[in-house]
């Protein structure tokens, strides 16, 4: 695989992980009943910090893609560091207590009322799973991020392209201005064609 390509796999691997996370951020994880009363409880309340995370992940793909070197490893390192973040978070936030203690707050519990809690396993997995997709990208980047190519070596080729089409025609340009002083030196008229001359 060719560096370009690692890298474009790369952003779309990382891309798809914070993606995983937000669809789980919005989602309902668990339902806490009491008597004839439902609660749902959201990621946003059991871990509001995966919503960022995802977003600051998100753009450090467009970090890595704009920049290189050392500064492209920082990136890696930051996009590794949000994705222990969001496991960290799944993890808490995927625990019955939390879910209990956040409905509590909301409903007022009648004495002997027992509360019966249904949970949606499947969004802390997803969101786990995009975590490790950006703890996964974030170390690539810090370690084979400095030779994937960068956005400004694009730049870098044509102008160097520009800079020597540029020195060619001003060297011609010299040329040229030479040529008329050593014609005017002997005498010749160098606006004149070869019909003038005959004449």
């Amino acid at each position: 695989m060719t560096a370009g390509r690692e890298l474009w796999t790369w952003a779309a691997a990382c891309t798809a992980g914070a993606a995983l996370v937000l669809l789980a951020s919005g989602r309902e994880w668990f339902t806490v009943t009491y008597g004839t009363r439902q609660v749902p409880v959201s990621a946003a309340e059991l871990a509001p910090a995966l919503g960022p995370a995802a977003w600051a992940s998100l753009a450090a793909v467009v970090a890595v893609l704009a920049t290189s070197g050392i500064w492209r490893r920082s990136v890696g390192v930051v996009m590794a560091l949000c994705g222990a973040g969001v496991i960290a978070g799944s993890w808490w936030g995927s625990g019955m207590g939390a879910a209990l203690r956040i409905s509590a707050e909301q409903v007022p519990v009648a004495a002997g009322v027992t509360p019966q809690v249904a949970s949606v396993l499947a969004w802390p997995v997803v969101s786990s799973a995009g975590g490790l997709l950006l703890v996964a990208g974030g170390v690539v980047a810090a370690l084979r991020g400095a030779r994937w190519p960068g956005m400004s070596d694009r730049y870098d080729r044509s102008g160097t392209g520009a800079g020597g089409a540029a020195s060619s025609s001003g060297a011609s340009g010299a040329l040229g201005e030479r040529a008329l002083w050593d014609a005017l030196d002997r005498g010749t008229d160098p606006t004149a064609g070869p019909d003038d001359e005959d004449r």
